[in-house]
């Protein structure tokens, strides 16, 4: 299998936003979800599951990430639910085709959020 592009669901400055569906992507090492053009910093994650497991935002590459050797950030989840992740640093996170990748030990369904930022 391979990654599976995962989309940004705006978040609406004084607005509402219908709950997305989100992005069924699958387990393993070289699997998951990648967010493409990703800004770490404005990035927020809900990842839904039914069974216990561990979901991991994988370090950068460095170049850009120079903070990459920070290593992953795994989260564990208990037997099912909604775990939220995020913000991210880009020093960190950040891969060297500008994209942010998760993985995880199951299927998880996965809804990128961007918040928006003062312009």
């Amino acid at each position: 299998m391979s990654r599976t592009a995962v989309a940004y669901s705006a978040l609406l400055p004084n607005s509402a936003l219908a709950d997305p569906a989100g992005t069924s992507i699958s387990s393993g090492v070289g699997n998951g979800g990648q967010i493409s053009k990703a800004l770490p910093e404005l990035t927020l994650l809900r990842a839904v599951f039914t069974t216990a497991g561990n979901v991991t935002v994988k370090a950068g590459a460095m170049p850009p990430a120079l903070a990459a050797g920070q290593g992953d950030l795994t989260v564990a989840v208990g037997t099912s639910g909604v775990e939220w992740l995020g913000p991210f640093e880009s020093g960190r996170f950040l891969q060297n085709d500008g994209s942010l990748i998760v993985e995880t030990t199951q299927t998880v369904t996965l809804t990128a959020f961007s918040v928006p930022r003062n312009t």
